[in-house]
């Protein structure tokens, strides 16, 4: 069986930033009459404008664009002369009144016309522009208030639906109603393959679930908030999930994951998830997430200023739940187990401290050196469980654990260590194709023999 499609999927999960950073392009907006009225009533649409390099010619528009231009009588050609528009990536304009039916049409720059793949970049450069021009036009539109807003696929419709809908995704839960962005409903403009609009918009929305439990404050998402969340997304779908309390922890003996956990008021949680799309007698991909939903460092405390983003620690658990649910959404023909441990690392009189020892359900004991990598300490013992309870073909563990990472490659990649290179390449293939390029760091004996103690009785962190 082919790995090819939980790959992309999951690939896709890991990775939004570069998308989002770029929607931030400001479009100018031209009105082509008078204004129009009646603000959650507005339909808008978003037409895409090909790039040519040749001077002294004109941009071109999408198949879409020049129906809806002899529809209006030529009118965006003119605009495009007039306004002297150039195609590029992203960069565009709003116009108003220049149909009946859409009030507002955001014509957006889409790159050239039949760019594929780029060896060099490592990201197929066709679908990614989409995405963008997508994007940006979709939330101009939906920052004027257009309540329904018709996206032109631009030759590919799963990459608009996606581009289009992580772009007016909002966090608004806590704010007033009176303050809250319009979310608009999204539809697919002039394009038969319906299937792949819907194939977009269902990887869009699981990015977005990732994205609202990331963004949830702590108090608001303790270990059992999100274990209720969780339920509440996947079960619906057909998908087990498994709640395991202190009790049941404590008995198979997840120390590694009790020592952290043991120092927050916030009872643990494991989660166990199991999503079945083959015979149940396939063995699984294992996924484990971790599920830290505060990092305050403990004992180890970190600094006040920007502590509020640890929240954000249990990205890796909400990346898991996400990927399951566009799984079954997908109905892919795949068997996915996933354990995700839930818990807060807080400092008190039960925390770990600097320099304590666990043994592991493999025999081996850690010592745990920095609180502040606690991280790694909860992931231990349930990876472990995982791969002996589930048996799995492939086992994928997600977190934000890395500092390095971050430095080292900013928000261009996401850093991923593989002891298959066959695993990796399958990675930097759903990477190129999803737009969340990967980067491959070493599993070296070199590194290894680093965070191993020189007495050879217990590992360090």
């Amino acid at each position: 069986m082919s790995l090819n499609p939980i790959m992309t999927l999951f690939s896709m999960s890991l990775c939004q930033k570069r998308l989002l950073s770029l929607v931030k392009t400001k479009l100018q907006t031209r009105s082509f009459a008078e204004d129009c009225s009646g603000k959650s009533k507005l339909k808008g649409i978003v037409l895409g404008l090909y790039e040519i390099e040749e001077e002294g010619l004109q941009p071109v528009l999408t198949s879409s664009a020049e129906k809806f231009d002899d529809r209006v009588k030529g009118k965006i050609t003119e605009l495009v002369k007039m306004c002297q528009m150039s195609g590029k990536t992203g960069v565009g304009q709003v116009f108003n009144n220049i149909d009946m039916e859409f009030q507002s049409v955001a014509l957006v720059g889409v790159g050239r016309q039949g760019i594929g793949f780029n060896e060099l970049e490592m990201i197929d450069e066709g679908m990614e522009n989409v995405r963008v021009a997508t994007a940006v036009g979709a939330r101009s539109l939906q920052a004027i208030n257009c309540g329904e807003i018709y996206v032109d696929s631009m030759e590919y419709p799963e990459q608009a639906a996606e581009g289009s809908s992580l772009a007016i995704w909002r966090y608004h839960e806590h704010k007033d109603k009176k303050h809250r962005t319009i979310t608009p409903k999204l539809e697919l403009y002039d394009h038969s393959d319906v299937d792949a609009w819907t194939r977009g918009l269902f990887k869009s929305e699981a990015q977005n679930l990732a994205r609202r439990l990331s963004d949830t404050p702590a108090n608001l998402m303790t270990p059992t908030t999100f274990a209720q969340n969780a339920v509440d997304a996947l079960c619906p779908c057909g998908v087990t999930v498994e709640i395991r309390t202190m009790d049941w922890i404590e008995t198979h003996q997840l120390n590694s994951f009790l020592m952290i956990a043991k120092g927050s008021c916030e009872p643990p949680i494991l989660l166990e998830v199991s999503y079945c799309g083959t015979a149940p007698e396939d063995k699984p991909i294992l996924l484990v997430g971790k599920g830290m939903t505060f990092n305050s460092g403990a004992i180890n405390l970190r600094r006040c200023k920007d502590m509020d983003e640890f929240r954000g620690a249990m990205s890796g658990a909400a990346v898991i739940v996400a990927t399951i649910r566009a799984a079954a959404a997908l109905s892919l023909p795949i068997n996915i187990s996933a354990v995700i441990p839930l818990c807060e690392n807080m400092p008190s009189g039960m925390s770990t401290k600097p320099g304590d020892i666990i043994r592991l359900l493999n025999g081996k004991t850690m010592a745990v050196r920095d609180l502040d990598k606690a991280g790694v300490v909860i992931m231990a013992d349930p990876l472990l469980y995982g791969q002996v309870t589930y048996k799995p073909r492939l086992v994928v563990d997600v977190a934000t654990l890395g500092y390095g990472v971050k430095k080292t490659l900013g928000g261009g990649a996401t850093g991923i260590y593989s002891n298959s290179h066959y695993i990796w390449k399958q990675f930097q293939k759903a990477g190129s194709l999803t737009g969340d390029r990967v980067w491959r760091f070493p599993l070296w004996q070199f590194y290894k023999k680093l965070v191993t103690s020189k007495y050879k009785y217990y590992s360090r962190i």
